[in-house]
């Protein structure tokens, strides 16, 4: 794993799914329940739940490529500070600052595209590792990181 903070990943819960964006329920449904143990607000959750379904959208349509023999590890840590997601596909990766900007007149009338602006948006850190192929994403309950999260 090539993450930012790979030393801490085995802190993380893990849900494998298959490439099959009928599976992707499941690790929303797993992090949701975990981000309301943990008292983040609906506020935070939309967010998150919202960014976790781009990021699994993502990874099935464009990573994976549709192709059901692949699949989508979704590694996740909640505690009442933050969330860490990662987002994992088997594809052959990307360059993400190749992507087009959704925002440009000759893109708005395009139905796709979006995903990457709505994640940014919504979490607080945002990396792309392994050439594309794992999204890792952080959102902080109380603003700022401490040296404890």
């Amino acid at each position: 794993m090539t993450s930012p903070h790979a030393k801490k990943m085995a802190a993380f819960k893990v849900c494998v799914i298959p490439s099959d964006l009928k599976e992707a329920h499941r690790p929303k449904e797993l992090v949701m329940q975990a981000l309301r143990r943990k008292g983040f607000s609906e506020q935070d959750i939309f967010g998150i739940k919202l960014a976790l379904e781009e990021a699994l959208t993502n990874a099935v349509k464009h990573g994976n490529r549709n192709d059901s023999t692949k699949t989508v590890t979704v590694r996740y840590r909640v505690t009442t500070r933050q969330v860490v997601l990662v987002v994992r596909d088997e594809g052959p990766g990307f360059e993400p600052e190749q992507v087009p900007d959704c925002r440009q007149p000759d893109r708005l009338p395009l139905p796709n595209g979006r995903g990457i602006m709505l994640i940014r948006a919504y979490m607080d850190e945002v990396s792309f590792c392994d050439n594309g192929r794992e999204l890792y994403l952080v959102k902080h309950r109380f603003g700022k990181a401490s040296a404890h999260d």
